[in-house]
């Protein structure tokens, strides 16, 4: 009966292969339909912060004149639209629409008293223009949030008093400037506004009428201020979420989605959902980077966003600084105008690569009749490559693993069908390169110390003796740790490196079988636009080490379980708090080093842009640098020395790199293709050259080193 289980066991996992591949096959054509979707859209819009301007403009001598001016001069340099915000008692003043004074300061103004007991706001309009037209939407926020008041005037100006505290006052969030948004469009300037969720209750009518004047303004898409979207607070009790949804759809009115937020903003997803996915992504250049960066630098940042991360909005945002060298207040408006219009600039980069000025549209993402049914069998292929992990570590078991893979995908998928997607990519992600250095260790194994490891206790060794016979009786252990063999038979050069370089080529076809699986599955829209995420990057980049360096440490056939058991019995030494501590430390600065937030030297930065500059696409520098080098390295090296099996360790960074990459699904797939392919030419050039250079230093010590040297490398 054993017997016959370990023959099912055998056809099962080339039949589990299979499934596998036909999983790799079935996601290819969903791979297509993404790449066209990502040519759908090419146009980019450049945004600039109108509250900026405002700002800089009234810490100069004639702050209209200035505004005027340099509005006219980032339209100029490329600019073509202004975000405005919601407005509020301090920023109209700053624009100079009105004027607001405490209870004391009214009393000053008036050459009275100040009136004992009483702290109200005092405000006066700037003129009949702005009476007419700001005073509107203050009553408004005022009426909303039942505050008294009462008209005041004074100088020939009217306004008003309102009995509560200016720091209150100033809170109180107001409708768009209507004098901002004409000045803006009079000026041959695009409107985004920027709601808030600051006004509430949310207010169905007064929000449609908002809309309809800022889309006669010709506003085709909104972005949002703050941690939520408009309408998120009032969801739960008045599904204000779906009404405001509704509204963008009656506007024809898509949403901006910015890149990299700490938290993402509360209801976009929904929103994004309602309008049909009408979403756009946005960076957003800070303050602090517009005033310091070179120009070139902007240029290089926003190529790369519209390039890698199908950025199609960018914002810029200005500042002013204090220069006390100069003694002069300093502002970044025409830097960054400067960076836009100059020769080899923002827009021209970014249009020699295809990216011109224009209105942005969202991706066309409809998916095929035939999306689901290919995407079972996509599923049914992480599934396997999942079950051939599991049994290349615990043999036997590949059958019932396969089924409870099915039925529990089947099942989690009933619950939450993004979150199985998601475990089944991860899956696969981790599986397909930790098997291809399990085959390749297979293979080592074979050619150094047997056919098989030892995947047992005392009781269960299986395989051939480092003489090539099958143990006599069971528990009959291959040699000791004493006597573990460091140097193998050698082989002809030209024969290790044949054999290295055909390994290194199969091993990464079986680790690139993850990368349709994983784009397959997660074939969705929501990826695209960083809605949603793909969870578990840090587990792709540690799992398959760790797994790797159990089998090459404990999978082999000087190694049991027995022997696992003595080493865990042992006392803990410095030697091994030591050896600890520094694995710690290198992985924490692997793993600092990995995902968007991943710290880089300023020298990488530097060879970075080089890359950039000169093969379009920036190959990963743990791939072709690091791991595919030392890999191609330690498989020549393996066959000669027991040591050089740690460099596979290392290689597997490689491996999970590549299937990484295509893990970020913002990213264009033919720039995820590309990137590979170099890390992997780069990668082998580098392993040969330090192949070559290592026989060349062997060589030398093996005819000039001392004899006791010489016979460690004969």
């Amino acid at each position: 009966m054993f017997l016959r289980w370990q023959q099912w066991n055998r056809r099962a996992r080339f039949v589990l292969w299979i499934i596998a591949l036909l999983g790799v096959a079935a996601a290819l054509p969903l791979g297509a339909v993404r790449m066209e979707m990502e040519k759908s859209s090419k146009q980019v819009e450049y945004v600039f912060d109108y509250r900026d301007i405002v700002e800089v403009s009234e810490r100069q001598a004639r702050p209209q004149a200035f505004l005027q001016e340099k509005l006219a001069m980032l339209k100029e340099s490329g600019i073509t639209t202004m975000a405005v915000y919601e407005s509020s008692l301090k920023e109209l003043q700053l624009s100079g629409r009105l004027t607001f004074y405490s209870s004391r300061d009214a009393a000053l103004l008036q050459g009275k008293f100040e009136q004992v007991g009483q702290n109200f706001t005092y405000i006066l309009f700037s003129g009949p223009e702005e009476e007419e037209m700001i005073g509107p939407i203050v009553r408004e926020a005022l009426d909303r949030s039942e505050a008294v008041y009462s008209d005041w005037s004074y100088g020939g100006r009217n306004g008003m008093v309102v009995e509560i505290p200016i720091a209150e006052a100033i809170m109180k969030t107001m409708d768009f400037d209507p004098m901002s948004l004409r000045a803006i469009h009079d000026a041959g300037l695009g409107i985004l506004p920027r709601y808030s969720d600051r006004v509430k209750p949310y207010d169905q009518d007064a929000t449609d009428a908002m809309l309809a004047r800022l889309k006669s303004y010709g506003v085709n898409r909104v972005l949002f201020d703050g941690d939520k979207v408009k309408g998120a607070s009032d969801q739960a009790m008045d599904n204000s979420l779906y009404q405001f949804g509704e509204l963008l759809k009656k506007y024809e009115l898509g949403l901006a989605a910015i890149e990299n937020l700490k938290k993402p903003q509360e209801g976009l997803n929904k929103l994004a959902y309602i309008t049909n996915y009408n979403v756009v992504r946005l960076y957003s250049l800070s303050e602090n980077d517009g005033m310091t960066m070179t120009p070139e630098a902007i240029a290089d940042r926003f190529l790369l966003a519209a390039k890698d991360r199908n950025i199609r909005m960018f914002f810029l945002n200005g500042t002013t600084q204090s220069n006390t060298d100069k003694a002069k207040i300093v502002h970044s408006l025409d830097r960054l105008a400067e960076a836009m219009n100059e020769k080899n600039g923002i827009v021209e980069r970014l249009s020699e690569a295809g990216f011109n000025p224009g209105t942005p549209e969202a991706f066309d993402y409809e998916q095929p009749s035939w999306n689901k049914p290919v995407r079972a069998i996509v599923a049914a292929g992480a599934i396997a490559l999942i079950a051939l992990l599991i049994g290349a570590f615990l043999p036997g078991i590949y059958i019932p693993v396969f089924i409870i893979g099915l039925f529990g995908s089947a099942g989690l998928y009933k619950l939450n069908s993004s979150l199985m997607e998601q475990g089944l990519a991860l899956g696969a992600a981790i599986a397909a390169p930790t098997l291809a250095l399990v085959w390749v260790m297979n293979r080592i194994y074979s050619r150094t110390v047997g056919d098989r490891r030892v995947v047992g206790g005392a009781n269960w060794s299986i395989g051939r003796s480092k003489q090539g016979q099958t143990p006599q009786q069971p528990g009959a252990v291959y040699e000791s740790a004493s006597r573990m063999k460091w140097l193998f038979p050698t082989l002809s050069t030209g024969r290790r490196f044949g054999l290295a370089l055909n390994w290194f080529i199969v091993a990464t076809l079986i680790s690139l079988t993850a990368v349709p699986i994983v784009f397959g599955l997660l074939n969705n829209i929501t990826y695209n636009l960083v809605l949603e995420q793909f969870r578990g990057v840090s587990l792709l980049h540690l799992a398959p080490i760790a797994l790797v360096a159990v089998y090459v440490l404990l999978y082999n056939s000087q190694m049991s379980v027995g022997r696992v058991k003595w080493l865990i019995s042992k006392p803990i030494t410095l030697t091994w708090i030591i050896v600890a501590g520094v694995v710690g430390i290198v992985g924490y600065y692997y793993l600092s080093r990995t995902g968007n937030g991943g710290q880089v030297s300023s020298l990488e930065l530097v060879i970075r842009h080089f890359l950039e500059s000169t093969f379009g696409v920036r190959p990963r520098f743990k791939e072709f640098l690091l791991a595919h080098p030392l890999l191609l390295l330690g498989l020549f090296l393996s066959l000669r020395y027991r040591a050089a099996w740690l460099l596979i360790i290392i290689g597997s960074i490689g491996q999970l790199s590549m299937v990484d990459t295509f893990a970020h699904l913002h990213t264009p797939l033919y720039i995820s293709m590309i990137r590979v392919l170099l890390g992997l030419g780069t990668g082998m050039i580098i392993g040969c050259i330090l192949i070559l250079a290592w026989q060349l230093v062997e060589g030398a010590i093996r005819k000039w080193a001392p004899a006791i040297i010489r016979k460690f490398v004969a």
